[in-house]
């Protein structure tokens, strides 16, 4: 047997660490204080509807198809594949990889921001210079040794992904428990009073920002809500490293799904216990990377007031509390780069046709892990980093345009997954150890309003800039998608007149 066709690992992971990386890849406490930011109490409603309509039926369905294809190596790209073809499958699979090389790009970068407020107690990565290079090359360069850094101990094996990640997962949980406990804390001294003032009914459906004033904004933001939960099918790449995939990949995936819906809701509940939205947010030096430690900051000296300290005593602990979540929040994103730099590639190298990839882009090293891909993938990485930070952009401009490219890119793949669920469902020469939607009426019904909910998502996105006349805001939310699906078809057009498929 060659070193291509062997497993990527021992049966190492067990339903705790599957649970645990689930939570480090999918839940991201800084999702909930950027949905404040952007939607106040108005995003709760946003993310209830996110997990009803596209989080629970398709962490469904990826627990389907994982049980069903529990030891394929190619992950989602043999998921859909076994239900409507290699064709589809390349191009999905490829769109779904290109989402998460936007996420290795944005977060390599973003991430040099909670470690700065662990050292220095704020943000200062807008102030960091070396020689005549200003904030955001200097971000970009510790970015690129980052991604160099990780994908070196990455290839060193599976068992070293689960521990880290797994870590990464245990201090999520510390930051959430530490942020529900001061924050109800708060809401009690305070006698039920919330910063952010409740007005019956519209608090909850009106958003205090005006960029988000708008119907097609406010619809538009379900992306930024389908992104939080995203990333569910990145862990099909690492069924074949599990004990009991069949039993215990569904299991996995149904009781984080309970945990991260809820813990959402609430979460983004109480950051409004301690911030008042005009107050806090609406300042010039609020941003989508530093928005979760200048509220970390506010919840510790809302804290330190309601305790009885000085203001002086209050604002040290406030800075004390940005310089946890900074730390805390270094270590998950690390858990989380070490998930996403190899699953979603495996899964994309490993799925497709052994003859697509020259033999040294497949093959795995010692330690199962496919090394040369994943040196290919961090240059690819790296040109993107270096292209975007010395581009020239300011630094809110240099977090947005990440953050719009990731998130259409990440919502459109989920496009294919759900698309492709009913032949899924209905083919019965696939065994199927765990099947949830039995009735075919119901199938067709959640699949049908999962698919329209993640279109309609993607299509008022684009729309919003267009309408607004925000040129440069539309180009870098549309272009995404739109080249890398040109790449992709590109591509398999390639290997079809290859290898004679063309029909």
């Amino acid at each position: 047997m060659s070193d291509t066709d062997k497993g990527s690992a021992g049966k190492t992971i067990t339903l705790t660490m599957l649970i645990m990386m689930i939570f480090t890849t999918i839940f991201g406490f800084a999702n909930t204080p950027i949905a404040f930011m952007q939607m106040g109490y108005a995003s709760i409603i946003w993310y209830i509807l996110a997990a009803v309509l596209f989080f629970l039926p398709v962490g469904i369905m990826m627990a389907e198809y994982g049980s069903a294809f529990n030891e394929a190596k190619g992950g989602i790209y043999s998921w859909i594949e076994g239900s409507v073809g290699p064709r589809v499958a390349f191009i999905g699979t490829f769109m779904w990889l290109a989402s998460w090389e936007t996420w290795l790009v944005a977060t390599g970068s973003k991430i040099w921001i909670p470690l700065s407020v662990f050292i220095s107690g704020s943000d200062q990565t807008q102030t960091w210079h070396l020689g005549a290079l200003g904030s955001n090359q200097v971000i970009g360069i510790l970015a690129v040794l980052w991604i160099i850094a990780v994908t070196f101990f990455a290839t060193k094996g599976i068992d070293w992904i689960a521990k880290i990640s797994s870590f990464g997962g245990t201090m999520m949980v510390v930051i959430n428990i530490l942020f529900f406990i001061l924050s109800i804390y708060v809401l009690i001294s305070t006698g039920f009073k919330t910063a952010e003032p409740i007005h019956g009914l519209s608090t909850f459906l009106k958003s205090p920002n005006p960029a988000f004033a708008s119907s097609i904004a406010m619809i538009s933001f379900i992306v930024y809500a389908v992104f939080a939960y995203a990333g569910m099918e990145s862990m099909g790449g690492i069924t074949d490293s599990m004990k009991n995939p069949k039993r215990d990949f569904p299991r996995g995936i149904l009781i984080s799904t309970l945990i991260i819906g809820v813990l959402y809701a609430l979460s983004i509940f109480l950051w409004g216990v301690s911030a008042n939205w005009s107050g806090l947010i609406d300042k010039g030096n609020v941003n989508l990377g530093n928005v979760t430690y200048i509220m970390m900051d506010n919840l510790g000296r809302t804290f330190g007031h309601q305790i009885g300290l000085s203001t002086a005593t209050a604002a040290t602990l406030g800075e004390w509390f940005a310089r946890f979540a900074g730390l805390d929040m270094f270590i998950v994103y690390t858990g989380s780069f070490f998930v996403l730099i190899y699953s979603p590639l495996k899964a994309f190298v490993m799925g497709t046709p052994k003859d697509f990839w020259p033999d040294h882009v497949t093959q795995l090293n010692k330690e199962g892990m496919p090394a040369n891909a994943m040196w290919y993938q961090a240059a690819f990485v790296v040109v993107l980093i270096l292209a975007i930070s010395f581009g020239g952009a300011t630094a809110q401009s240099f977090y947005n345009i990440l953050t719009l490219m990731g998130n259409v890119s990440t919502a459109l793949p989920y496009l294919f997954l759900v698309g492709a669920y009913p032949f899924f469902n209905q083919n019965q020469a696939i065994e199927k150890p765990y099947l949830f939607f039995k009735n075919r009426y119901w199938m067709w019904t959640v699949t049908t309003i999962s698919f329209l909910v993640l279109a309609l998502s993607v299509i008022f996105t684009g729309l919003e800039p267009l309408l607004n006349h925000n040129w440069s805001d539309a180009f870098w939310t549309i272009s995404g998608p739109v080249i890398f699906t040109i790449i992709a078809v590109a591509l398999y057009r390639r290997y079809e007149n290859k290898h004679g498929l063309l029909r």
